[in-house]
Formats: structure tokens, C-alpha cells, sequence
């Protein structure tokens, strides 16, 4: 607010000390010039001097007079002292006015300019004061010095054309000074409304959830939001290179400046960070500055899950009641054939390949249609420690002696925001899953769960760990498509159901190898703050 204050004041009171350092440097350099004058031999014949002593004495007074203000009047904020100023400017003047000879001397012009600084800085009739009081001074003058030195010629037709000039000088400087002022203040008027808008463009610009950045030639940043902080990871400083930043958004630069029709594709700058998406504009072809956008691909691709889900979800149900009614009645055939007495052990061995597959199928059934009937997530702040330890109490209490669950927690007070019941049906899945695969380890099989804060988002980490023999490099961007699985007793929903409930409630499950064998599901939850 102080500096559009500021931009909104009077131009005048704005420029007055500029305005009157000039001034007062004029008057010194005068000074100086009148002081050289009071030397006989550099005056030589262009004076002829009715009172070379006045002249003298006054020139030395100016000098002194005119220094002394410009040490000591510098800024000049009431108008009473620029009146006094000017005023006693003109009356040293015009005492060597009658000094140097009267009208013939051409001193009467030095009034001018007193009187052109006094309507710059002062307006209105006090404005016209000054050249009025010029006026009658040199008429004054004039005729006095016809009285008292009558061999020295006088022209009052000079002189009241010095007055008319007096006043004419003043009117024009006021109504140019008057201009000027009006075009100043719309000027500053601008300035201050995009000063205002400036302000108003950054703080949208910090508090928007797309991260901005601009980068110039060498790829050094040069500006950059709250957001982009957020998103990459890492305190972002200016000047930093962006390799150093972000060695990913600096390949997709390189890649979008070779080819910038081709869209980039998404990255993360940080295990367990969040799935990004840049894009790239020039902002100055001349100094080749770029306008890097990122945003949360996460989000765009859970709104977009959500969308093909719901349609997903009308279309297997409506299947599933189709295939459940002929599937019944296939089962219930199987049943009575099985009831039948003329069949042999081959038969025996068909009824039950058919009452076997009808079950799986059911299975599958009964859980597409769990899925297409899912209730949207209810989040609420959990403490994920507590709510840990009474999991692995249920895990131990509802499981055989020979199912180990080993809990290990960072700290506690580790909170996030999500449905607890839902995160109870992805850990359950996964510790199932797990528990397949466990090698036993003295008649044991043994699931391991972490809980810790990620040291760079500071985002709550769960970790379900197995030392089975873990999953092919090349099937790890499968595991999580509906319907794929490596069991021939499975039906492949296991954990997409698991990742698509945990992105219903902001979280990101992804898999990562152990080393040197096993598996590791993670879980990376959002901020307990940023979702209230």
C-alpha cells in the first residue's frame, strides 16, 4: 500500500526537490557570475553602473544568500518558504536592477526566471502574486532612478513590456504546468492500477495448484511459485540451474525445444513424488525464455479412472446378471448329474472340472459386481500408527499361527486423510498377497509392514514387504490391469481394485522390487492439511 501511495501523489510535491536543486544551482552559478561582474576590469564598458558599491555589496549577498539556501532549502515543502525564496530573489535582482543602471542594464530579465520556478511550484492567484510584485518593483525602480540620476536614460515602455512578460511567463507556465500535472497523474494512475494488478498476478500466481516456472537461455530459473516447490520436491531457488532441480524436466525440455509439436510424457522427480506433466511456452523469442507449467497428472488420471469406472461399472454389472443366470443354471445341471447314477470315473472328473470353473466364475461375478456397486470413499483423519497397531492385533487374532505379521513404525502420530475401511480391504489384499508368496521360514511365513514419513514430501509412507521370489521386470506394468493374473485359481482384480481405492482417497500404491528378493507394495498417502 505504501508504494501505490506514493505513485498517487501530487507530481509537483513529487518533482519540488528536483525542481529547486536546479533552481537553487542556477542562483549559484548567477551568484558567481554577478561576483565576477563587481571586477572593474572584467566589467570593462558593458555596465555602466549608477551604484558600484550596491552592485557590489548585493552581488556578494546573492552569492552568500544563494548558497546558504542551497545547503539548507533543498526540499522545499511549504509553499510560504518557496514564496519567500523567490521573493527576495527578485528584490536582490531588482536592487541590482537599480544598481547596474536601470532598464538600459537588461537586468530586469533575470526576474523571469523567479518568476517561471514560482508558478511551477505555487498555483493559482498566489501563482500571479510574484509577477505582479515584479511589475511594480521595475517601474518603481525605474522611476526612481530617473529622479536620482536624470543623466541616465530610462525607458518605461521597456519596462512595462518586461512586466507584460512577468505575467505572460506565469500564465503559460501555470497552464503548462497544469497539463503536465494532469497527464502525470493518469500516468501514475496506470501505473498504480498495474502495480495493483501485478500484485494481484503474483499472489494468484503463488497460490495456484499448477506449478509455474520461467527459465531463460541457460536454463536458469528466474521465477517460480509455491506449487512447483511442492510438486518437484525440493526448495527451489533463484538461479538454479534446472538440472539440478529436475534432471527429468530438463530431458523433456531438451526434447520439447528439438520438437515442440510432440507431447511430452509424464515423470517423477522423487520416488514415491507425484506423476507430472510439463508443458512448455516461449515467453521471448528474443532472450529464448521458457514457461514451464507442471501439473498433477494424478489427479487428471483419477478423474478420468472415475469416469470410465462409473461407465465400466453399469456395463459389467448389466453383464453380470446376464452370465449369472445360464452360469446357475449350468451349476445346477452339473449338480444333478452328479446325482445320476449312470456315469463312470471320467464322467466324475468332468462334473467337477464344470462345478469348479462355475464357482471361479461366480467368484469373478460376485466381485465385478462388488465393484460396480463400491461406495464412494468417506476420508477422515486417521492415525495411521494407531490404526496400525490395531491391525496387526485383528491380522493376529483372525490368522493361523503359522501367518507372522512384523510391524515396524517410524514414530508415532503419523496422520493422514482416508476411509479406514477401505484402507482395511487394501491391506487385507495385499497381506494376502503377500502371504502367497512368502517362502516358510522355520513352518513360518512372514509379512512386513513399515510405516515412515518420506524424508523429502515428508508424505506418510506403507510398505507391505515379502521375501517371495517377487514379479518380472516385464510384468510389473500389468500387475494392476484388471483381469491379469499368473494363478490359474485367481481372477486378476486383486490389486487394481487396491489401486483404484486408493486413488479414490488421494493415495498411489506402486510396486518396487527388495533386494535381494521379494516384493514390496507401497502406499503413498497425501497430506493430512492439504485435504481438509
Amino acid at each position: 500500500m505504501s508504494t501505490v501511495t506514493q505513485i498517487m501523489s501530487d507530481p509537483v510535491d513529487l518533482q519540488r526537490p528536483r525542481i529547486l536543486r536546479v533552481y537553487n544551482l542556477y542562483r549559484v552559478i548567477l551568484g558567481f557570475g554577478l561576483t565576477l561582474l563587481t571586477n572593474s576590469a572584467l566589467r570593462g564598458d558593458l555596465l555602466q553602473l549608477s551604484s558600484p558599491a550596491l552592485f557590489d555589496a548585493i552581488s556578494w549577498l546573492y552569492l552568500f544568500v544563494s548558497v546558504l539556501t542551497a545547503l539548507f532549502l533543498y526540499k522545499g515543502k511549504r509553499d510560504l518558504l518557496i514564496f519567500c525564496l523567490t521573493g527576495l530573489d527578485m528584490l536582490l535582482l531588482g536592487v541590482l536592477f537599480y544598481a547596474a543602471g536601470g532598464s538600459g542594464s537588461g537586468f530586469g530579465n533575470l526576474l523571469i526566471i523567479p518568476v517561471a520556478v514560482a508558478n511551477v511550484l505555487l498555483h493559482g492567484r498566489i501563482g500571479l502574486v510574484l509577477p505582479a510584485i515584479a511589475s511594480l518593483l521595475l517601474i518603481y525602480l525605474t522611476f526612481f532612478i530617473s529622479l536620482a540620476h536624470p543623466s541616465i536614460p530610462q525607458s518605461y515602455l521597456q519596462v512595462g513590456v518586461l512586466g507584460c512578460i512577468y505575467f505572460a511567463v506565469a500564465l503559460f507556465v501555470q497552464r503548462l504546468s497544469r497539463r503536465l500535472q494532469v497527464s502525470e497523474r493518469l500516468a501514475q494512475k496506470q501505473a498504480a492500477s498495474l502495480a495493483n494488478l501485478e500484485q494481484l498476478n503474483q499472489l494468484i500466481i503463488q497460490r495456484m495448484r499448477t506449478g509455474i516456472m520461467v527459465t531463460d537461455a541457460d536454463q536458469q530459473l528466474l521465477v517460480a511459485n509455491e506449487a512447483s516447490a511442492q510438486l518437484l520436491g525440493k526448495p527451489i531457488l533463484r538461479g538454479m540451474r534446472l538440472h539440478q532441480l529436475a534432471p527429468e524436466l530438463e530431458q523433456r525440455l531438451q526434447q520439447w525445444r528439438h520438437n515442440p509439436s510432440a507431447r511430452p510424457s509424464g515423470f517423477r522427480n522423487h520416488s514415491g513424488g507425484a506423476e507430472l506433466m510439463a508443458n512448455f511456452k516461449h515467453l521471448s523469442q528474443a532472450d529464448r525464455s521458457v514457461l514451464i507449467f507442471l501439473d498433477d497428472n494424478t489427479q487428471v488420471a483419477q478423474q478420468a479412472q472415475q469416469l470410465k469406472l462409473a461407465s465400466l461399472g453399469r456395463l459389467t454389472a448389466s453383464i453380470a446378471h446376464e452370465i449369472r443366470n445360464p452360469l446357475g443354471a449350468i451349476s445346477h445341471a452339473a449338480q444333478l448329474l452328479r446325482e445320476s447314477d449312470v456315469q463312470d470315473s471320467q464322467d466324475q472328473r468332468l462334473l467337477d472340472i464344470i462345478q469348479q470353473q462355475s464357482k471361479r466364475m461366480n467368484a469373478v461375478i460376485e466381485t465385478v459386481l462388488e465393484l460396480s456397486r463400491r461406495r464412494p470413499s468417506e476420508p477422515q483423519l486417521v492415525d495411521l500408527a494407531l490404526w496400525l497397531h490395531e491391525y496387526a492385533r485383528d491380522f493376529r487374532l483372525s490368522h493361523p499361527a503359522e501367518d507372522n505379521l512384523c510391524c515396524e513404525i517410524e514414530k508415532e502420530g503419523i496422520t493422514t486423510r482416508i476411509d479406514p475401511n477401505q484402507l482395511s480391504q487394501v491391506l487385507n489384499n495385499l497381506c494376502q498377497n503377500a502371504l502367497r508368496y512368502s517362502p516358510l521360514i522355520d513352518d513360518k511365513r512372514t509379512v512386513f509392514i513399515n510405516l515412515y514419513q518420506h524424508p523429502e514430501t515428508d508424505k506418510p509412507v506403507l510398505e507391505v514387504i515379502d521375501h517371495g521370489p517377487g514379479i518380472d521386470e516385464d510384468k510389473v506394468e500389468q500387475i494392476f490391469e484388471p483381469f491379469y493374473t499368473t494363478e490359474a485359481s485367481g481372477n486378476g482384480l486383486g490389486l487394481y481394485i487396491c489401486r483404484e481405492l486408493c486413488e479414490s482417497n488421494q493415495a498411489r500404491l506402486e510396486y518396487a522390487p527388495v533386494e535381494p528378493r521379494g516384493s514390496c507394495m507401497r502406499i503413498t498417502f497425501a497430506h493430512a492439511k492439504r485435504l481438509v
